[in-house]
């Protein structure tokens, strides 16, 4: 992967702008914004997608594939992802010609421009997070502008160009990149160890989310609950933490959680309480919630404003989206990539499943996450799903690694009478297809392309039922 150096300058006009990597989720909500700002867009991507459609419907010219040839000649900026190759035509075009090289995370800077912003952070939830805070102040008639690492499920959309001066986004630790936004209020939904392949150790780890933590002007919102938040709380020199979570003393308490169907919980804050629900499922989302509503807190709005405002988050995309029902299974499909977010995932479905079985379908993703995290991943698989079929590793940015596939995973189960590995999707989906019966749910898992298999496994399950 190219890691970005954030200390290089962002061109101070951009009139015209290349995105390599455009029909991510990121990245086309990015492009779709500066469009909006009158920006010339063009990008290009490995295959071909909606929200490259989308873009192109809107002006911009995409290409599928990457090219040298496909970089205009008069482009100010060229945006990159950290998924792109260093060998990658255009970049290296792009260096050759002197352009500015931006990574993405510079580009959402530039677009910041001194307003006031919503960063939220965290190893896990905070595109859900993010997409709360988003729902809910429009919801209360704010217009903020925003971007999300995934779809909205009710506004259709990543990104949006608001009138107010607040700005959301996701703030992403991966890369260290979240250190570059003047961030007023940072929202921290978890911080639990990850990318140590950017970081180099569990500390660096901490002490970056501490500095993130501190530089936020206005306010720290921050679980009460993960015991590495707890770690970062307790290192933090800011006059204005707010806890939220099931801990008794959090400032933002939620309980009475009934997760039995979509979840339901009461909202505690300075000897008030307010009961709340949501369309979604899983107690992970009325503590997500519960962090929501500690941002309007502190944004100033009232408690029970709050919660009626985040009641009517409606998903993002790609976390337990429903795609389709055939022969009486339902299949999900959900982007937990790493073992507490499978784990919150398939608690979320046993919740609602009733008396069907959980099927899981995991693709595990880059070689360094497998390798380091494989037996995780197995006991998680092995004591929240009665049935699990492993794909191969989706390497994105790495180079394979010998030994290290699915099958480190499916071997390390206790019970392998519970996991099959399966290389070959058509395998794969005709297998899941043949274990399920009516009642159960199959779930996609993983933030590769494992959502792709889904019509295979919707296909071998039968016809679509009158």
């Amino acid at each position: 992967m190219i890691r970005p150096d954030l200390s290089l300058p962002i061109p101070a006009d951009i009139t015209a702008a290349h995105f390599i990597g455009i029909g991510g989720s990121g990245m086309s909500g990015l492009a779709g914004m500066f469009l909006d700002r009158g920006i010339r867009v063009s990008g290009s991507d490995r295959s071909d997608s909606e929200a490259m459609r989308g873009l192109a419907a809107r002006g911009a010219d995409v290409h599928v594939g990457h090219d040298a040839s496909n970089l205009p000649d008069d482009v100010d900026a060229v945006v990159f992802t950290g998924a792109i190759w260093p060998e990658n035509p255009e970049y290296l075009r792009a260096k050759e010609r002197g352009v500015a090289v931006i990574h993405r995370s510079q580009a959402l800077h530039w677009l910041v421009g001194g307003r006031r912003l919503v960063s939220v952070a965290g190893a896990h939830g905070k595109t859900t997070s993010t997409g709360m805070v988003v729902t809910a102040l429009r919801a209360i008639g704010a217009d903020p502008t925003f971007v999300n690492g995934g779809v909205i499920a009710s506004l259709g959309v990543s990104s949006g160009t608001g009138s107010d001066d607040l700005f959301v986004i996701e703030a992403d630790e991966s890369d260290g990149s979240f250190l570059l936004y003047d961030t007023a209020v940072a929202l921290i939904t978890n911080v639990d160890p990850d990318h140590l392949d950017h970081w180099g150790s569990r500390e660096a780890f901490y002490d970056g989310f501490v500095r993130f933590a501190d530089a936020a002007s206005q306010a720290v919102v921050i679980s009460s609950d993960d015991p590495g938040a707890r770690e970062v709380a307790d290192a933090l020199r800011h006059p204005h933490v707010v806890s939220f979570g099931e801990a008794a003393d959090a400032d933002v308490r939620v309980t009475d959680i009934v997760t039995e169907g979509p979840v339901s919980f009461t909202v505690h804050h300075e000897g008030r309480a307010v009961s709340g629900a949501l369309s979604v499922p899983g107690a992970h989302n009325a503590i997500n919630a519960a962090g929501a509503v500690a941002v309007l807190l502190t944004l100033g709005h009232d408690l029970e404003r709050a919660v009626r405002a985040v009641e009517e988050f409606g998903g993002t995309v790609r976390r337990f989206e429903l795609h389709g029902i055939r022969s009486g299974v339902s299949v999900y499909d959900d982007y937990a990539h790493h073992p507490t977010e499978v784990d919150a995932a398939l608690a979320a479905a046993r919740t609602v499943v009733g008396d069907g079985r959980i099927i899981a379908l995991h693709q595990p993703h880059t070689y360094s996450r497998t390798q380091a995290m494989y037996r995780e991943f197995a006991e998680v698989l092995e004591s929240r799903a009665d049935q699990t079929v492993v794909l191969d590793v989706y390497g994105a940015r790495e180079d394979p690694v010998p030994g290290v596939t699915g099958a480190l995973v499916s071997g390390a189960f206790g019970d392998q009478d519970r996991v099959r590995f399966v290389a070959d999707w058509q395998q794969a989906a005709d297998y899941t297809a043949s274990i399920a019966r009516p009642g159960d749910y199959i779930i996609t898992l993983g933030c590769g392309d494992v959502y792709r298999i889904i019509p295979q496994v919707l296909e071998a399950l039968g016809p679509v039922e009158d």
